[in-house]
C-alpha cells in the first residue's frame, strides 16, 4: 500500500509512438543526462521495430540539463531523491500506457546512463512495473536484494525485489570513465540474486554506445520478446 497521491498521464512531459506489432512489449525509453523525450525514439525504433514507445523527460534540471534524479557529484547519487523519483516514474508508467490505449501492458525499459540507473532503481523498488530492462551504461544505484525474511514478509517499502524470471541486459563499456566495472558487475549480481535472468554485454568503448551495443540490445530484445509477460 502507498499513500502517494494519484498521478496524471501528463505529469511527465513525454512522447508516445503507437506500435504496429502488438506482440512486442512496449518500450519505456529513459534518456541520459542532457537528453529529453525525443532522444531515444530513433534508437527504440531501431531496437524493436513495431513496438510502442513511451519516452518521458526527466524532471530534474542540472546545469540546464534534464535528469531523472539528483546527484551531489559525479557518481554520488542523492539516494533519497532517487528513490522518490523512481516511485513517481513507476506510478506514472502504467497510467501513461493506459492513457495511450495500452492498459495492462508492462513495458521493457531501455535506459541509457542516468535513465539506466533509474530503470535499475525501479527494478529494485517496484519490480512489478517492468517486464524487463536493457540497462545501457548502468551502475548500481543502491543495494536491494531478496532474503529469506523478505520472501516471507508482507510487501512493503523495504521488501527486497522479486525479479524471478525477469530478463535484464546490462551493457557496459570497458573504457567507461563514468561507470566502474566493479559497480556494473555488482548491479548484475544484485539483480541476479533477486531472480532476474541477467545477460552481460561488454564493448571496448567508453560511455557512448557503440554499434555492437546496439546490435546486442536488438538481439536481446528479440529474444526477450518471447520471455516477457504482456
Amino acid at each position: 500500500m502507498t499513500d502517494r497521491a494519484p498521478i496524471a498521464a501528463d505529469a511527465f512531459r513525454h512522447r508516445f509512438v503507437a506500435g504496429s506489432d502488438p506482440a512486442r512489449p512496449p518500450l519505456l525509453l529513459l534518456h541520459g543526462t542532457g537528453g529529453n523525450e525525443d532522444d531515444l525514439l530513433s534508437l527504440g525504433e531501431m531496437l524493436a521495430p513495431g513496438a510502442a514507445l513511451l519516452a518521458p523527460r526527466g524532471q530534474v534540471i542540472e546545469h540546464g540539463m534534464p535528469r531523472f534524479f539528483r546527484r551531489f557529484a559525479e557518481g554520488v547519487f542523492d539516494v533519497e531523491d532517487l528513490e522518490r523519483r523512481a516511485h513517481e516514474l513507476a506510478d506514472w508508467t502504467p497510467v501513461a500506457l493506459a492513457h495511450h490505449g495500452l492498459a495492462g501492458r508492462r513495458p521493457i525499459a531501455v535506459g541509457f546512463s542516468n535513465g539506466a540507473n533509474i530503470a535499475a532503481a525501479i527494478l529494485l523498488l517496484r519490480p512489478e512495473t517492468l517486464a524487463g530492462a536493457a540497462l545501457l551504461r548502468a551502475t548500481l544505484p543502491f543495494e536491494r536484494r531478496v532474503t529469506d525474511l523478505d520472501r516471507g514478509a508482507d510487501r512493503g517499502a523495504d521488501r527486497g525485489a522479486d525479479l524471478a524470471g525477469r530478463p535484464v541486459l546490462i551493457a557496459s563499456g570497458r573504457g567507461d570513465p563514468h561507470v566502474r566495472a566493479a559497480d556494473a558487475e555488482r548491479l548484475a549480481t544484485v539483480l541476479g540474486e533477486a531472480g532476474a535472468i541477467v545477460t552481460r554485454h561488454w564493448s571496448e568503448g567508453g560511455h557512448a554506445l557503440t554499434p555492437g551495443d546496439v546490435a546486442a540490445t536488438r538481439d536481446w530484445l528479440a529474444r526477450a520478446k518471447g520471455l516477457t509477460p504482456s
